[in-house]
């Protein structure tokens, strides 16, 4: 008697909940879509997709896409820095499982405060680092600072010669070799070129010592 009693009360709640989650698993749809701009009609990456009022819901891939499990009648937001928010409400007399929908956002444009930086707390501060602020040299400036004639001077001196020079220098020296072969060689001391070229030398300080030049 007490088990038919049992059954009285128990089937009739356990038939209506099964009635139910039957139900309500038959409203679960396969929610897909892509989100767009109103502008441009370029997708929306990383928007965040959720119903209301619930902690369901996903966010959209790099190209604006989404996909995820919803029931009929749902309210879904659609939210993403720089857009207003949207909401659409899934229809509730859908007769398949799944229902796909392209979702428009239109941007919205956000006015923020003037913002002024320093960088030093005080204008005494400023003022001090820019005074002692050592500017770089221009490149007009180091042009000509090596382009400075006392500059050229050095840097010709120490300038080795190049092939050219060294082959005319050999050739020269091998034809006078060849044209005072078998008698002696004419001493210098009359040629005015090679007077010349003493002088310009003694000018230059070819003939002082290595240390002298060091002390210099």
């Amino acid at each position: 008697m007490n088990l038919i009693k049992f059954l009285s009360v128990v089937l009739p709640v356990t038939l209506c909940t099964l009635s139910l989650q039957a139900q309500k698993d038959s409203d679960l749809i396969q929610f897909s879509g892509v989100v767009i701009t109103n502008d441009s009609l370029d997708p929306v990456p990383f928007a965040n997709v959720m119903i209301a009022n619930s902690g369901r819901g996903t966010t959209t891939d790099i190209y604006g896409y989404f996909s995820f499990v919803a029931q009929k009648g749902d309210s879904v937001v659609f939210s993403s820095v720089g857009f207003h928010r949207a909401r659409y409400m899934i229809p509730d007399t859908l007769e398949g499982n799944r229902y796909s929908l392209m979702q428009v956002m239109v941007r919205d444009t956000i006015t923020l405060q003037e913002t002024t930086i320093y960088p030093w707390p005080t204008r005494e501060q400023f003022k001090q680092a820019f005074l002692a602020m050592r500017i770089p040299d221009s490149d007009v400036d180091r042009a000509q600072r090596n382009l400075e004639r006392s500059d050229l001077i050095v840097r010709m001196d120490q300038m080795m010669p190049s092939g050219s020079e060294t082959f005319k220098s050999s050739m020269q020296q091998y034809q006078s070799q060849l044209y005072h072969a078998g008698q002696a060689t004419p001493i210098q001391l009359l040629n005015p070129v090679a007077w010349s070229q003493f002088v310009q030398a003694w000018k230059r300080g070819d003939f002082q010592s290595e240390r002298k030049r060091g002390g210099q």
